[in-house]
């Protein structure tokens, strides 16, 4: 999984520093900025996914892998 954060529609309810601070920690105004790459390694999935789904702005977005599959291959 990877993720990216929109800090311009960040409104600082800091729901996403709760869930995964690890990932979204809140500077000294309490907007979340992203830690790191936006990687999120499986075993931490649940945490930015929780993150991502309480976001009451959708200010953090869930990157789609964009690798194409070989044709008749389902996924």
């Amino acid at each position: 999984m990877k993720v990216k954060l929109d800090r311009t529609m960040c409104d600082g309810f800091g729901l996403c520093a709760k869930h995964a601070p690890e990932y979204f920690p809140l500077d000294d105004w309490g907007y979340a900025s992203l830690e790191g790459t936006g990687a999120v390694p499986a075993e931490d999935e649940d945490a930015v996914k929780r993150a991502l789904l309480d976001c009451p702005v959708h200010a953090i977005i869930e990157l789609k892998d964009k690798r194409r599959r070989p044709a008749g291959e389902k996924g």
